[in-house]
């Protein structure tokens, strides 16, 4: 199993949690797919895109259930992050765990 990550803002996932599927975030949307990252990737992720911000969520993704609509393209530095043409079927996530932030104000990840 290959697994992908994604940051969330609690509200945006309790959307999705209602619908059964999460179609993704402004920025996402903007864009016109999902941004993921990798295991080595998401704390550069957090550290950049999510700094400060609070009620944080973690998703855990198993890659594999995505099939040809997971697309992994350049993007910082020429790195290959992980991208989702369409929406995020929650049949495909592993687990959903808090991003709390720390007395260091950085994000606090939980076991990956």
């Amino acid at each position: 199993m290959h697994v992908i990550y994604k940051i969330c803002p609690e509200s945006l996932w309790q959307d999705a949690e209602k619908v059964g599927f999460f179609a993704g975030a402004p920025i996402d949307i903007q864009d016109g797919y999902l941004h993921f990252s990798t295991e080595k990737q998401v704390h550069e992720t957090a550290a950049r895109h999510f700094a400060g911000q609070i009620q944080l969520l973690l998703i855990a993704i198993d890659a594999d259930k995505l099939g040809d609509a997971l697309r992994y393209e350049p993007s910082r530095g020429g790195d290959l992050f992980p991208h989702l043409y369409g929406t995020l079927p929650l049949s495909a996530v592993l687990w959903v765990k808090p991003l709390p932030l720390g007395a260091d104000g950085r994000h606090v990840f939980p076991e990956l």
